[in-house]
């Protein structure tokens, strides 16, 4: 494709008509809901940066609960952990404690550091699971469109025994190479060497968790190609990965269904049951 060609493949705000503001509006007002309504939300710092930080809540009770472990996306540029905790109510109704990670965003860090920031949010907080009462062998990480990739970066960046349970990864990018001389680029300033050592679909992928890859049908056929791709990648290696896509659902919409009663949202608890003791 043209560089004009792939501007247009990876605009996903291009199937709903280019207006994000309904969406991002929904993330803030559902956020600012799940905060008043569960005053136990705390902040971990993971890093001396202020946007190095977690907002968790944990569910009353006797035993170790397993976690969700949120991841958002923006395009590396927007957006952050306060219109991320949306999906806290469901999950927490499910006997499931829920994070939402912040991280730096470009231009202010570049790709590969945030990937590490992701990296050690996630290894903190599997650390200090036991003592917010949470089973560190039952942490599901899910990530939407750039928290997809994020999530997929991090969790090969550990090794096997650190690694989550299980992933939920919704309209991801995991191919960077298309992205080098477009739009999304100009804050990230990759390099082709850049995007080739930070693609997922590029790594070794010997050793990956259970994961679901999921898109919406209301994608651009971009987005929808790099999650089959991917998730054929991740079969070849001899990993467990399934694929599904939500027909009504859009590039922005798809995580509202990650911790309800949809096909996608039975993924969460299917996950952490996996791993129960």
């Amino acid at each position: 494709m043209t560089p004009a060609e792939r501007t247009a493949a990876y605009s996903p705000s291009s199937m709903i008509g280019g207006n994000l503001a309904p969406f991002i509006q929904a993330y803030t007002v559902q956020s600012a809901a799940a905060y008043a309504a569960n005053p136990s939300f705390q902040a971990l710092a993971y890093g001396d940066r202020p946007s190095q930080t977690i907002d968790l809540v944990v569910p009353q009770s006797d035993e170790p609960v397993p976690l969700h472990f949120f991841v958002h996306g923006g395009y590396w540029q927007q957006l952050s952990k306060k219109e991320s905790t949306f999906g806290a109510p469901d999950t927490l109704a499910q006997g499931i404690a829920f994070a939402a990670v912040d991280y730096t965003l470009a231009p202010h860090a570049t790709l590969e550091h945030i990937v590490i920031e992701v990296t050690t949010a996630l290894r903190h907080l599997r650390a200090q699971a036991p003592s917010f009462g949470i089973d560190p062998a039952r942490i599901i990480v899910s990530g939407s469109s750039a928290g997809a990739h994020l999530a997929a970066m991090a969790t090969l960046a550990l090794p096997p025994s650190e690694q989550p349970a299980g992933l939920i990864l919704l309209s991801g990018i995991y191919d960077l190479r298309p992205l080098v001389d477009i739009y999304v680029n100009d804050a990230l300033g990759m390099d082709m060497a850049a995007a080739k050592r930070n693609s997922p679909a590029l790594q070794d992928l010997s050793h990956f968790p259970p994961t679901l890859i999921g898109w919406g049908g209301i994608e651009t056929d971009e987005f929808k190609r790099q999650s089959r791709h991917f998730a054929q990648l991740l079969d070849r290696a001899g990993n467990v990965v399934e694929t599904l896509e939500m027909p009504a659902r859009n590039h922005f919409d798809i995580v509202h269904d990650l911790a309800n009663d949809t096909a996608l949202g039975q993924w969460l608890p299917r996950l952490a049951k996996a791993k129960a003791p």
